[in-house]
């Protein structure tokens, strides 16, 4: 089967974005795979459930952004021996996930080269697997040495570097090994999963509105993008349309949510090579944000206020003139300090040809969001993927070529001045209309729901997953930060050791939201 053959032979989910789902053999689900590579998609997302209750099955999932659509094809798997086709040799970025799977659910991938464990550590033994139906949570197991299987690096006057996983100041744990000659990084492997919170499995038995309020605790700073994407998830299935308004006032928290990870980020950039003017300027300008949502909608990063079915709160007439002093001051600062960033000789001289992943290689191993939009990778959910309001807004994509940290720098700044060219337009279409909000009474039972958001990090998914009555079965919340920390092992190769800080804060993964 051909993917142009999808729109008549594949089910087309309900919901705000056009989704293509089936069902598949192994053999097909590697022929589409192979296909989406040969014509430039790539991988989103890949999850497995338990569905022996219900199917007397396993079920590998995987999401794809394909020239026809997004495509999600599921895969079944025997209960006696729960495996699928690895496809990591196609999509790099997979293994991880893969690993993730096998170990949640015991769910392995035939002949990836990668077996190793990824979340368990030392937290539960290698025969339990905590997605599973039958798993009892109140289990205490023994303790057990992590003992992970770092790959070793050995030659005449190399050496290994460990840091962390537990850092200075407040920052998320993760372990990176370093292995050096001289000053020079020959590879880093790092080992992530420390903050995993058992997240997918709290969903577990949730009602809707508690669904909700977890799905915009899943990373902090992106909560707009979790909570958006799993109420679109949420309404698919419900088939419920929220009010225009409502649409309007979602697209606005999620510039502004953009916008404040990128004034942060430009002032850690400044940070990291000894500008502390550009620290202060840029923090100044996001704590003026920041404060403007808490008087405006009552919560700093914008917390609960998207719920299934529209928002919580909505943007009086008056107030509109507060964002709109706000659009003006942010352009004028920012214009300002871009040529100071831009003119610093000594901040261009370590931005410049630090940490590049050059296009080819950005595209052979998934790179996606900002990071990728900085090596050529020119996929943006609000362009090629776009829910309401952003079919009306005409998204101006940022990119660039180089590939480096001054380019990720590039890219923020773009992404600043088109977010808030857009809230401009959102402003003027937030015209009359007090419905905020319809309600989501149930949920179609045996149904899979799919909201996709375009992240200030990049693509934000939720899979919503329910039983027979309506219930939540499964919820898988996808963070790009999987797809980008493979990415960034590769960005350091070259460079020093002292560059790494700087090269992963131009990157700016998620520790938490991504070891779900």
């Amino acid at each position: 089967m051909k993917l142009e053959e999808l729109t008549s032979k594949f089910n087309k989910l309900p919901g705000a974005i056009l989704v293509w789902h089936s069902t598949v053999d192994a053999a097909l689900f590697r022929s589409l795979c192979e296909q989406t590579v040969h014509d430039g998609g790539r991988l989103v997302a890949l999850w497995g459930s338990d569905e022996r209750e219900r199917e007397a099955r396993y079920a590998l999932h995987i999401l794809l952004a394909t020239a026809p659509g997004l495509l999600c094809l599921t895969i079944p798997a025997s209960t006696e021996r729960p495996a699928y086709p690895d496809i990591s040799d196609l999509f790099p970025c997979a293994s991880r996930m893969q690993r993730a799977v096998a170990d949640l659910l015991g769910l392995h991938a035939t002949g990836a080269d990668d077996q190793r464990k990824w979340l368990r550590h030392a937290s539960w033994p290698s025969g339990v697997h905590p997605l599973r139906k039958d798993f009892d949570g109140n289990n205490v197991f023994p303790a057990e040495t992590d003992a992970y299987p770092f790959v070793a690096v050995s030659g005449d006057g190399v050496h290994e570097i460990p840091v962390g996983p537990v850092h200075a100041g407040t920052i998320e744990p993760g372990h990176f090994r370093f292995s050096i000659i001289g000053d020079r990084v020959l590879r880093l492997e790092e080992r992530l999963g420390y903050k995993h919170k058992g997240i997918e499995k709290r969903f577990e038995g949730m009602s809707l509105e508690q669904g909700a309020k977890l799905a915009g605790r899943v990373s902090g700073d992106s909560t707009v993008a979790y909570a958006w994407a799993y109420a679109m998830a949420a309404e698919s299935i419900a088939g419920v349309t929220p009010p225009d308004q409502a649409l309007w006032l979602r697209a606005l928290f999620l510039e502004r949510e953009r916008m404040a990870n990128h004034l942060g980020d430009l002032g850690y950039l400044g940070n990291d090579v000894a500008l502390a003017f550009g620290f202060a300027q840029f923090w100044i300008l996001k704590e003026q944000l920041l404060r403007n949502n808490a008087m405006l909608f009552g919560h700093r990063y914008l917390m609960d206020r998207i719920i299934p079915g529209g928002v919580a709160i909505g943007l009086k007439t008056q107030d509109k003139r507060v964002i709109e002093d706000e659009c003006s001051m942010l352009e004028r600062e920012l214009a300002l300090l871009r040529s100071i960033y831009e003119e610093h000789a000594g901040m261009q001289d370590r931005f410049i040809g630090a940490g590049c992943v050059a296009p080819p290689l950005a595209a052979q191993l998934g790179l996606c969001g900002l990071p990728g939009r900085a090596s050529s990778q020119s996929w943006d959910a609000r362009t090629q993927f776009p829910c309401a309001p952003y079919d009306k807004l005409d998204v101006q994509m940022a990119t660039h070529h180089n590939g480096d940290v001054a380019a990720r720098v590039i890219v923020r700044f773009d992404e600043l001045f088109e977010s808030l060219r857009l809230q401009r337009g959102i402003m003027a279409n937030l015209v009359g209309g007090d419905e905020l909000s319809v309600p989501v009474k149930s949920l179609s039972g045996n149904t899979l729901g799919i909201g996709l958001v375009e992240g200030w990090r990049g693509e934000v998914m939720v899979a919503l997953h329910t039983d027979a009555l309506g219930n939540l079965e499964r919820v898988h919340p996808h963070d790009p930060s999987w797809q980008n920390w493979p990415v960034l092992e590769h960005a350091i190769i070259g460079n020093i050791v002292p560059d790494f800080p700087l090269i992963n804060k131009s990157f700016n993964l998620s520790y938490a939201g991504q070891d779900l």
